[in-house]
């Protein structure tokens, strides 16, 4: 792009994901990879903060912007997509845009048991794929030459899909799987599995790219309170006494609900430790930064959105799996409908206040300002996302105990990724549950 003055020819040079990066607004969601028109830009992982970054390569690129433009990071407009996505803003601001609320699992018990919760997303996206309602479907695996770190690809036959089944508690680039889907045949139709700042990128690319739009057809939504860095596993593994050289697989979810992780090594032996003894304080404290930020815990811009149903009416007598089920787009509705007359799935409605006690997170994530004071105050006035506004409706009048509840996490966040601290860590935590409970925190 250029503009002539006088004689002089001036080129304007757009912004790029480099800056995102410098600003440490940088998600890691891979979506500036898939949308580069140069192929200028890799992943790659950053092995100090244990997080994916884009790397720019500057002879390649052209300033075009394109990364910047789809680039989740710095900006989501929340309003605008609402509006171009569901045509209104939503009425519940904590929740978004939905038209039924479920309780559910998949009657098949091998895919529920081995799933995160429920495995309806394995189950509706094998249902999808066998009736012609997609192609394929941007999933992630572990891979199998570098069993701890994430592959995201477009699944095509029901075995991938059930092989990328269950959470991964680590960065992951979905996004850069849509490179494959742009590249796909034509009239060629997909599903995309992913968290919400994959679905941020993944909204903000349908604006600029005219073959998203048509290409993708229906977007699942996994909830998400944080992801956790590859310092997590690394320091779970210091629990456990394995050295990541010895590991064949690893999966964090499944077995039953909540489920465990499970280590295999080269010397066939396996090691589990359950969902709520390793994903303790001590390994949520392994959160970037941009994630603390984050306001959507839905999954508010997805078709259909799905979490862990944290219900006590279900926890105390599922041990099997149960999904909570927002769905907000009425393709989604009808394929549920026909999956529970073919006995594929069991749902039950559940009242929308239900979905918010069964998480406790959303009005906690929707309040932003303390968050972004403590922020500037402690990471020399660090910049944050441009939400366009969309958690005013909460009450900007802060108490010395929002301050509080922000920067006693912060500061376990700052222990947690430098690995000569990590003794301090277990320290702090003891001091932080001792807190806690004292201050009902």
């Amino acid at each position: 792009m250029c503009c002539r003055v006088g004689h002089v020819i001036e080129m304007k040079v757009e912004k790029t994901i480099s800056s995102v990066v410098e600003d440490n607004l940088c998600t890691g969601c891979g979506t500036c990879v898939a949308l580069c028109p140069k192929d200028a830009i890799e992943m790659v992982i950053d092995e100090k903060k244990g997080v994916y970054v884009p790397e720019l390569n500057a002879e390649k690129c052209n300033n075009c912007g394109t990364c910047f433009k789809v680039c989740p990071g710095h900006e989501v407009d929340f309003k605008g997509l609402n509006l171009e996505i569901f045509g209104k803003e939503p009425e519940d601001v904590l929740i978004g845009n939905y038209l039924n609320c479920y309780v559910g699992h998949a009657t098949d018990y091998s895919i529920r048991y081995n799933s995160a919760s429920g495995g309806l997303v394995t189950a509706l996206l094998i249902f999808a794929l066998e009736e012609g309602i997609i192609d394929g479907a941007l999933v992630t695996r572990m891979k199998k030459d570098k069993p701890l770190e994430p592959e995201p690809f477009i699944a095509r036959t029901k075995e991938e899909i059930i092989e990328a089944r269950g959470s991964k508690y680590c960065p992951v680039p979905a996004n850069v799987a849509l490179r494959e889907i742009l590249e796909g045949d034509e009239g060629e139709r997909f599903a995309v599995v992913g968290l919400p700042c994959h679905l941020h990128g993944l909204r903000k690319a349908q604006r600029v790219n005219e073959k998203l739009r048509e290409r993708v057809v229906v977007c699942f939504g996994i909830f998400c309170s944080t992801t956790k860095s590859f310092l997590a596993t690394e320091f779970q593994f210091n629990r456990m006494k394995i050295k990541k050289k010895e590991v064949v697989n690893i999966r964090y979810r499944g077995e039953g609900w909540p489920g465990c992780m499970t280590v295999n090594l080269k010397n066939n032996q396996k090691f589990s430790e359950l969902y709520p003894v390793y994903c303790d304080d001590k390994f949520c404290s392994f959160t970037p930064w941009r994630c603390t930020i984050c306001v959507d815990e839905t999954s508010e811009l997805a078709d259909i959105s799905f979490g862990d149903a944290w219900l006590p009416e279900l926890t105390q007598v599922d041990n099997i799996g149960t999904s909570i089920i927002i769905y907000r787009y009425e393709l989604c509705g009808d394929i549920l409908r026909q999956m529970v007359q073919e006995e594929l799935i069991k749902l039950e409605f559940i009242d929308i206040s239900k979905v918010g006690k069964s998480q406790g997170g959303f009005q906690r994530k929707k309040y932003l300002k303390p968050r972004c004071t403590v922020s500037k105050f402690l990471f020399n006035n660090k910049k944050v996302p441009n939400y366009n506004n969309h958690y005013n409706y909460l009450p900007q009048q802060t108490t010395f105990y929002d301050y509080i509840t922000v920067i006693l996490p912060y500061l376990k966040n700052y222990l947690a990724f430098r690995r000569n601290l990590w003794v301090l860590l277990n320290v702090y935590c003891m001091l932080l549950s001792y807190l806690k409970s004292k201050l009902r925190l």
